[in-house]
C-alpha cells in the first residue's frame, strides 16, 4: 500500500496522484515524442509498466512489461524519480496497442475524473 507522507487523505486520494502522473507523462509526449513508463502493478518483487512511445507527438505506442523493480519500494503517488531507472523490460506477449495521444490522455483522466469523483476512500488494510 502506499503510505508516501506526501499526499494525505485515503486511498482514493493517492490513486489520483498515480493517474495525475500519468496524465502528466502522457502530456509530455504531444511535444515531440519520446518514451515514459507508467507503472501499474506494484507486486513484492517486482513491477508492471506501460510503456509508452511515440516518435511524433500523436500515436503512441503502447507495451506492457514486467521489472524486477520491487513493488513494495515505490510509492505508488510518486513515482516518478523510479521510471528513469526502469531499464530491465520483459515485454508480456500480446500486450500491445497503438492509440492516438489524445485518446489515451482523454482515456487517462476520463478514469482520473472517475476516481477523483469517489474520493475520499479510506484504506481497511
Amino acid at each position: 500500500m502506499d503510505d508516501s507522507p506526501t499526499v494525505l487523505g485515503g486511498l482514493g486520494l493517492r490513486l489520483s496522484r498515480l493517474l495525475e502522473q500519468w496524465s502528466s507523462q502522457v502530456a509530455s509526449l504531444r511535444d515531440g515524442g519520446g518514451t515514459v513508463y507508467l507503472p501499474y502493478d506494484f507486486s513484492d518483487q517486482c513491477t508492471a509498466w506501460l510503456r509508452v512511445s511515440s516518435s511524433d507527438g500523436q500515436t503512441a505506442k503502447v507495451q506492457a512489461e514486467w521489472s524486477l523493480i520491487e513493488g513494495w519500494g515505490i510509492y505508488p503517488s510518486d513515482y516518478l524519480s523510479t521510471a528513469p531507472a526502469v531499464a530491465d523490460f520483459d515485454p508480456i506477449a500480446g500486450a500491445q496497442v497503438v492509440y492516438s495521444l489524445i485518446d489515451l490522455a482523454a482515456r487517462i483522466d476520463a478514469n482520473l475524473a472517475t476516481l477523483e469523483a469517489t474520493a475520499p476512500l479510506s484504506c481497511l488494510c
